[in-house]
């Protein structure tokens, strides 16, 4: 089997077996991007790794561009952040060096600050799905999805705010994880929404996303938010045993407006997990009819707040020849962002505003509580929630951007999770009859993310949708 194709964990033992050496994995790393990436297009800035024998030996994570990198331009796929090369790494990077993996001098696509569910909005263009170059890969990580997708990526890390891991790794038929907030520190995460954002992720298998998250979780004293809590093993999780686990499925998420296709998949899926060991029984979860606009309320609010500090004055982008401070500060913000980031700004600066906060910004505070307590009311009974990850699988590209409202909706399965806080994964369970993959996805209550692995483990050690990869 080719490098590239091989998981982490199947790499190491080839490693310790010195079958190939480090500088093996990446040189077949970058042939492959070299040689499928012009279709995919899931990485930005690529021309080779240059001296790449210089490069510390550690197996191979691809970053996405919102994630600093010292030495590595950093722009969140924006104008307004052209150029910016950070002066220091984020603390995953540094984690991943300590524990034997190396984040590639690249970045991946993703929508502009990780406004989107498709990545259509990133300056670089977008990413193709590498199942149907006519369809999207999801977003906001839909570089690095497609980047493990199409074995252009042994694993990467992606930023998930309100699904942005779990949604591409559903349309490209990879595994996908957002942590419990406070898990991973944010240090070094370029801010969406302070209160949402989590890193996580993206791996082949559960194995390799057990092996990913030992290395990036962890108490850190430069994250406020980050929680000093004890990170177990994870790969110990994997037992392959779910016997007696509850799994609550929620009628809220089987409604009018889900693909019945997807509906159908998700249904098989459950019943081999109920095959396997498990039992399930309908939940109700009533607040979920309001998590898109709370979500899209709060999210706007705090993305108006952190992208204040691009003016043209600090680092990026700056207009030519302004009039003054502030024509310089208007001009700059109007030609660097992109129309999604203008929109989403102009939104959650009207609910910041005067007259409105407590109408619409503290009433949306109110409600997220409401939607982490029926989570919180579920998981008295049950150890997990499963759903489908989206209501779709994969769109056509150009389907959904005239209809932001529409695009919104994409993410309606999968925003509690970061409302609430809690551990999701997305993991594949099958195809449509056009040949596009299918995710589950399974919820936890806060830390318990190696239930999550254990559960999808051992659904993945009886099916087969996660060793299937594009022909591309």
């Amino acid at each position: 089997m080719e490098i590239y194709k091989l998981t982490s964990h199947e790499l190491s033992v080839k490693l310790n077996e010195k079958a190939f050496t480090h500088t093996d994995v990446v040189a077949a790393i970058e042939s492959r991007i070299k040689s499928i990436d012009p279709k995919v297009k899931a990485y930005v800035r690529f021309n080779g790794f240059a001296g790449q024998n210089e490069l510390p030996a550690g197996i191979p994570v691809s970053i996405k561009d919102n994630i600093c990198t010292k030495g590595v331009l950093t722009e969140c796929c924006s104008k307004i952040l052209q150029g910016f090369n950070p002066p220091y790494n984020a603390t995953v990077i540094d984690k991943l060096s300590g524990a034997g993996f190396m984040a590639l001098p690249v970045k991946t696509n993703m929508d502009e600050f990780a406004f989107g569910s498709s990545t259509e909005n990133s300056c670089f263009g977008r990413t193709n799905n590498p199942w149907d170059t006519d369809c999207v890969p999801g977003g906001s990580s839909g570089g690095s999805a497609a980047a493990v997708a199409a074995d252009e990526a042994i694993m990467a890390l992606g930023s998930d705010t309100g699904g942005s891991i779990r949604q591409p790794a559903s349309f490209c038929g990879v595994v996908g994880m957002k942590p419990t907030y406070g898990r991973v520190s944010r240090y070094g995460l370029i801010a969406f929404a302070s209160s949402l954002d989590q890193i996580g992720p993206i791996t082949k298998d559960t194995r390799d996303s057990a092996i990913l998250l030992n290395a990036i979780s962890g108490y850190d004293p430069l994250d406020s938010t980050s929680v000093n809590a004890e990170v177990p093993d994870y790969t110990k999780s994997l037992t392959g045993d779910i016997k007696g686990i509850k799994v609550g499925i929620p009628k809220e998420y089987f409604v009018s407006g889900i693909d019945p296709e997807i509906k159908n998949i998700i249904e098989e899926a459950v019943n081999k997990l109920r095959a396997i060991g498990a039992a399930n029984k309908e939940v109700s979860l009533p607040h979920t009819e309001y998590a898109v606009p709370v979500y899209y309320i709060i999210a706007t609010a705090e993305a108006s707040s952190n992208l204040a500090r691009f003016d043209g004055v600090q680092y990026g982008w700056r207009s030519n020849g302004p009039e003054g401070l502030i024509d310089l500060y208007k001009r700059t913000r109007e030609e660097g962002f992109g129309e999604e980031a203008k929109r989403r700004i102009i939104l959650g600066t009207f609910a910041l505003s005067h007259g409105y906060y407590d109408a619409y910004y503290l009433r949306a505070l109110k409600v997220r509580t409401l939607i982490k307590n029926d989570f919180d009311n579920v998981f008295k009974e049950f150890d997990c929630i499963v759903t489908p990850t989206s209501p779709t699988a994969a769109f056509k590209a150009g389907e959904k951007t005239t209809d932001p409202l529409k695009m919104y909706l994409s993410d309606i399965f999968t925003i509690s999770a970061n409302l609430a806080g809690i551990p999701a994964i997305s993991i594949p369970c099958g195809f449509t009859k056009a040949g596009l993959p299918v995710g589950l996805q399974i919820l936890a209550k806060p830390f318990d993310e190696g239930l999550l692995l254990r559960i999808a483990h051992a659904y993945e050690q009886n099916t087969p949708w996660h060793k299937m990869r594009p022909e591309i």
